[in-house]
Order: C-alpha cells, then structure tokens, then sequence
C-alpha cells in the first residue's frame, strides 16, 4: 500500500509539470526526421486535474495558421488514438508486408487528413492509450461525463495555444465517438454562450460510421445483412417473423448470422501497435510520463464505462438550432453501424433536402453517393468503406478536403 502511494504521489508531482507540450521531430521505426511537426502532451482536467488525457497534436501542412482545427475522437470507448494515428487518417502508418521483430518499420501515408487540417488526436477517456489518473479514487467515465472533460481538455489546449483559438474548430472522429461527439459540440455551443474562456471558433462536426442510437443500429443489421447477401432469403424471413421488426429479442445462440454483430477483425495491425507503443524507446520519443501506465493496449475493454447517452439525435437536432455544419458519413459496407441504420435516424430528424441522392465522383468514378440537408448536414456514404476511413483512405480525405473546405462533393 505504501509503495502504491508513493507512485500516485509522484505521478501528482510529474503530473504538474506535464501540461506543456513537447516537440517530437523523431520516432522509432520512421527514418530520418519527421516530414511533419509533432507535439505530444497532456492536459489535467477535473477535480485538481487528476485525470492526465495525453495528446498527439499534428500541425496542418498546408497553412497552419488558417486551416481548420480538429480533434478526432476514437470508438470503442477506450480505445487508443494511435488507431486514428496509425491507421485511419494520420500521416503515418505501419509498414506490414515483410515485418520479421524488433521495432515495426513506419510510412508516410498519402492521404493524410493532416494535409488540409490541424489534428489533435486525443487518448479518452482515462485509462485508454496513455491517459492515466493521478488518484485510485475515480467515477466511472460516461458518455456524457466524457463529453464535459473533453470540453475542458480544449479550453485548456487552447489557453496554451492561442495562435490557434482563431482557427475554425470542428469536433470530429468515427463510430462509438458518434455518442459523444455531439453532447460534446453542444458543451462547447453553451460554454462559449455562457463567456468561458477562450472563446472557441465552433463550426461544426464530422463523425465516421457513428454510433448513434442503438435501436436504430441493432434493427438495421439484418436488414443490412440481408441486403448484402450475408444471410439467405430464407433466414432472413425466419429472422422477421420471429423478431417481428425487432431484432434485440432475439437468441443470438439461434441465428447464425449474429455472430458477424460483435465480431472484432484482429489483424497483424494490432500487434505492430502493441510492440511499437510498448517500447521503451517509443515512450521516451513519445514523452510519456514513466511509471503511468503499463501495458499499453489498443482498446481497453472491460473496464467500468456508463453508456448513459442512449440516443445523440437530441443533440443534433440542438446543434443544428445553432446553426453548425455537418458531414455524417458511412462505409457502405460496414455492420457495426450499417448505412441503412444511420439513414433511419437522419430522416427522423425531418429536415428538407435541399440537394437530392447523387453520386459524388473521383476522376469520373462513383465513389459512394451523398445528399445534403437544410441542417447544413451533409450525409455522404463511401463505396467500399467499413467502419472506419483505413478502408477507403483516397476516398475518405477527398470527401473531407473537399467538406471542409465548402465545396460541394
């Protein structure tokens, strides 16, 4: 017990000094100097900050003093930014083919969101990547509980960069995020109408695959399935009948078909990241408060978590009252949060469509089909996509080059 005191005490005391953020210009397993400007660190917040949320924070390389800023939000709940780092829409991944030990080899990607945006990839909540609690003594993170912590986590990272409190801000990130990101936009909309400062330049928000309510996403799935040809005609009306449009009542010992519902592809991804964060030397580059956490995981499961949003279409009807832009999109062949379900709760908001169902177009190829609304939300699927951009990487950023910066797709 004392020795465990002992650590929180110093994890306190190195928390203090913890806020300012430090320039990485190298990485283990990337040669040479970084091709972009890096800076990692955290931000206390709560009750005597005791919570620690770590940053990665990448300059845009395009124009930094004007480009949007960003923060991207990971799923899961508790899974790493590294996933958005690495895998969906940084400006470095793994290099996988050839991999035979030691330090995975990383590579500069193509179709980097950083190219046109400022990004803060954030570790939330506690206890996810290298987030870590000063005290044993915590609530339980929530959904909504979440969405106020990263509110105060932005206020604070921008007290300490007010070269960018003029930039637009947009809140952005993909599947489970789809629960937060809007509680979180509204926190932000009520914050800056209350005067907190800084002041935030709030325009809007963009969400990957998200979850949004899960009756609409669990009563989607067959259909979805069905429609894709994973389960049979057969099956399908067996599914309808017994369940008689609801899906959550039914065994999941009796159909066959549920279990792609929670099925977690595990590719050798997840071990290059798990070997690369676990390095000692990737801590000590990445500024890592020793002796805060152990094992770094890619996603935490198991640990204690309030879902207590149980639906985020009242905050975006809110947000849309206020007057901020949206871009909502899905991978058309993801059945963790289906196109079909996503669609279901858009139209339940009842807004007007001001451009109808089109498809939008790389170099004369459809490249997934959009509609946009009087909300000034845009709904945009991508052909191919899963549930996250790292299916569809040139798809993905032209959609969001060309979003963000008011063009039509």
């Amino acid at each position: 017990m004392a020795k465990k005191l002992l650590l929180l005490l110093l994890l306190i005391i190195l928390s203090s000094h913890a806020n300012c953020g430090s320039i990485v210009k190298f990485l283990p397993g990337f040669e040479g100097p970084l091709p972009f400007q890096l800076e990692t660190g955290y931000i206390g917040v709560g009750d005597q900050e005791q919570v620690q949320l770590f940053y990665y924070f990448i300059k845009s390389e395009k124009n930094p003093t004007e480009d949007p800023l960003l923060i991207w939000l990971t799923g899961g709940p508790g899974c790493s930014s590294i996933t958005g780092l690495l895998f969906e829409n940084g400006p470095v991944t793994f290099k996988v083919e050839g991999y035979n030990g030691g330090t995975p080899t990383l590579l500069s990607t193509t179709y980097s969101w950083t190219k046109v945006a400022n990004i803060i990839f954030l570790d939330q909540p506690v206890g996810s990547g290298f987030s870590y609690a000063t005290t044993q003594f915590l609530d339980s993170p929530s959904d909504s509980g979440e969405a106020k912590r990263i509110h105060e986590f932005i206020r604070k990272w921008l007290s300490e960069h007010k070269e960018f409190i003029s930039n637009p801000f947009y809140v952005s990130g993909d599947s489970y995020s789809g629960k937060i990101i809007p509680a979180m936009v509204q926190e932000i909309s009520k914050g800056n109408d209350l005067g907190f400062k800084p002041q935030i330049n709030l325009e809007g928000f963009v969400i990957g695959n998200p979850v949004t309510d899960t009756e609409f996403e669990h009563n989607q799935r067959i259909p979805f399935a069905h429609g894709m040809a994973l389960i049979s005609d057969e099956l399908y009306e067996s599914l309808e009948r017994s369940g008689k449009g609801n899906y959550d009542n039914i065994d999941p010992h009796n159909t066959e078909c549920l279990k792609h519902f929670d099925e977690f592809l595990k590719e050798y991804t997840d071990l290059l990241s798990s070997l690369w964060a676990n390095d000692e030397s990737v801590r000590e580059a990445l500024h890592v408060v020793k002796g805060s956490i152990d094992k770094w995981v890619r996603c935490s499961s198991g640990k204690p978590y309030d879902s207590d949003i149980k639906s985020s279409v009242p905050y975006h009807i809110n947000n849309s009252i206020k007057g901020y832009r949206s871009l909502i999109f899905s991978g058309d062949h993801d059945l963790m949060a289906p196109f079909i379900s996503t669609q279901a709760w858009i139209r339940s908001l009842n807004y007007s469509i001001v451009e109808k169902w089109r498809p939008w177009m790389i170099h004369n190829q459809v490249a997934g089909y959009t509609q946009t609304y009087a909300n000034k939300m845009t709904y945009a699927t991508v052909k191919g996509g899963g549930h996250t951009p790292e299916y569809k990487p040139k798809e993905s950023f032209i959609m969001f080059q060309r979003w963000i910066s008011g063009q039509p797709l």
